[in-house]
């Protein structure tokens, strides 16, 4: 009988990172994430919280649709702290119906339990 090891903090940490560099983001949520998930966003936003990984998916068809282009993005190394962990992501979009690109930059914060993602909730200033 084999028992699977349990991902540490920090090993989820780097996967997502290495994972989101590769562009590899489905592949994230079904290594990386627990089926009953959360996922929130800031007050302003039009998703706000997200309950399991089918409103997750929907939330995520939701923000690609309204993104006509994606310029650059890049995310920094995560910072661990016990059970949770934060990455910086940087992005530059343009939103459909925009006049022009803008930086979209965030704080995403993650906690881990049994070496899979709970929760996971961003951080930056809704556009007008």
């Amino acid at each position: 009988m084999t028992t699977e090891q349990v991902m540490t903090t920090q090993e989820v940490a780097d996967r997502l990172v290495a994972l989101c560099r590769e562009g590899k983001y489905e592949q994230v949520y079904q290594e990386l994430f627990s089926p009953d998930c959360w996922s929130i966003e800031p007050e302003g936003s039009p998703s706000g919280i997200s309950k399991g990984m089918k409103e997750i998916q929907e939330k995520g068809k939701m923000w690609n649709e309204m993104v006509e282009t994606f310029h650059s993005g890049s995310l920094s190394d995560p910072i661990v702290a016990a059970d949770h962990f934060s990455v910086a992501w940087f992005s530059k979009i343009t939103m459909k119906g925009a006049p022009g690109p803008i930086d979209m930059d965030e704080i995403a914060v993650y906690k881990v339990a049994n070496g899979k993602v709970v929760s996971e909730q961003f951080f930056y200033t809704p556009q007008a």
